[in-house]
């Protein structure tokens, strides 16, 4: 059944969404600051977007622009192309045929290796992730970078299906790849093969910032040769890097710094993510600070999973005690310093996470409310839009409303931040170039021969 638009675009070349609120950091700066008509705090401005050959032709003061070119939509919140930076669309929608009884990290590693050891083959892989991006796709984003486990032989099976799904999804969503193994294999002679592998699909070389047949409390000399070796490898290579840095609820977990000092020392020139950094909120003050002065020297960037890590850090398996703390990284204070920061959607339906649905407005509502991204919101849906699109490296105007622009957009019912952040937004509209694209959700029945006989449903 395909799902109904709340409006209607007039069938021309040329037409206008009337009367609607954008957010005005996402602007060129000259017209939001000339069009702001919403309360203090609200970052959004009253405007008309005029759309021509699946482009932004032009953004104006609201009930500017002639009524015959589009409905006026009553002030109906409008954003640009949703981006997600950080995801694991190989892991995904596993949950029915293997869960996480414990629902902590520890459960979902081991349930997650048995799974990939048993069913991980290239077309069970692509089945899922094929799913993965219908549902993203109908829900509006429009770049994603996938986490693809590596440890021999997964990394053979997996990028070759990630380097098809990207052909094929050219034009819909943009996909990235980054390697994601322990940081073992840097001691070994299968991180040459791994940077290989990566090199050839364009991606990007990566890892968790921890042992796993070593100590990782104190840090020990092996990490620094593991780590070097990787920023080795890819600066060999020309590669970025993205790492799985201090997902921990252990204020002894503390890498991210000393990943930004050896890149400093080495003068590495790409780009590096580091992703979750839960346990830096754990440090005293002092080190924070000194970590935070880091990262701002290496150019690091952030970003955080709130969604995902709430639900796995401070667990107790078997319950019985109230989780202490949220799990997340300290967002305002990186953004204060200059660091570029994002919000991401991590896993779905996996061992790591029971739920989810591939949705950055939802992932981007529940950062709000976990991070406390209001009062004001200045400015914080950038997190889900144009700074991990500047993170990726994605083309100017990516996650933004710019005259000249493609006309990736995603038109809410709501018309404020409020509304927004209250009530799911099932009915959103989704336009692609311009025009609206069919909504419909994928069924979880697609992914039942996948299912049948080796889990409950």
């Amino acid at each position: 059944m395909t799902t109904t638009p709340f409006f209607a675009l007039p069938d021309t070349p040329r037409t206008a969404l009337r009367n609607v609120r954008a957010p005005a950091s996402l602007l060129p700066r000259a017209l939001a600051v000339a069009t702001a008509g919403t309360p203090h705090g609200e970052d959004l401005a009253a405007v008309d977007i005029v759309l021509q050959g699946g482009r932004i032709e032009a953004v104006e003061a609201a009930l500017t622009v002639p009524a015959h070119l589009g409905p006026d939509l009553g002030r109906s919140l409008v954003l640009p192309g949703l981006v997600d930076c950080h995801t694991h669309l190989d892991k995904g929608h596993i949950w029915p045929r293997k869960s996480n009884p414990t629902g902590d990290g520890h459960g979902a590693a081991i349930a997650t290796g048995e799974d990939r050891t048993r069913h991980w083959h290239a077309q069970d892989v692509r089945r899922r992730m094929e799913f993965a991006l219908m549902t993203a796709h109908a829900k509006g984003v429009v770049a994603i970078r996938t986490h693809l486990d590596s440890l021999a032989p997964q990394a053979s099976i997996s990028f070759p299906v990630f380097m098809r799904m990207r052909d094929e999804w050219a034009g819909r969503i943009t996909l990235q790849a980054s390697s994601i193994a322990p940081l073992d294999i840097f001691l070994t002679d299968e991180a040459r093969q791994l940077a290989d592998i990566v090199a050839t699909a364009g991606g990007q070389l990566g890892c968790v910032t921890r042992f796993r047949s070593l100590p990782n409390t104190p840090l020990m000399p092996e990490f620094d040769a593991a780590m070097l070796r990787l920023l080795a490898l890819a600066t060999e290579r020309g590669l970025d890097i993205d790492l799985h840095v201090d997902e921990a609820t252990d204020p002894e977990a503390r890498t991210l710094i000393r990943v930004a000092q050896l890149a400093l020392q080495v003068g590495f020139k790409g780009r590096i993510l580091c992703g979750h950094c839960c346990s830096l909120a754990l440090q005293t003050d002092e080190f924070i600070e000194a970590t935070l002065a880091a990262c701002v020297d290496a150019g690091l960037a952030v970003v955080s999973l709130p969604v995902v890590n709430m639900y796995l850090q401070d667990r107790t398996p078997g319950g019985g005690r109230t989780p202490r703390w949220r799990g997340v990284t300290l967002l305002h204070e990186m953004r204060a310093r200059g660091i570029p920061v994002a919000v991401a959607g991590d896993n779905c339906r996996d061992p790591f996470y029971a739920y989810g649905d591939h949705d950055m407005l939802d992932t981007y509502a529940q950062a709000v409310k976990i991070l406390q991204l209001d009062h004001p919101h200045d400015g914080w849906i950038g997190a889900a839009t144009q700074w991990p699109a500047g993170i990726m490296g994605l083309a100017p105007g990516t996650g933004r409303i710019d005259p000249g622009g493609t006309a990736d957009l995603v038109v809410l019912r709501a018309r404020s931040w409020s509304e927004m952040l209250s009530r799911f937004q099932a009915d959103r509209v989704v336009l692609r170039a311009g025009r609206a694209i069919d909504t419909t959700l994928p069924d979880y029945r697609l992914l039942d021969d996948l299912m049948d006989g080796l889990g409950q449903v």
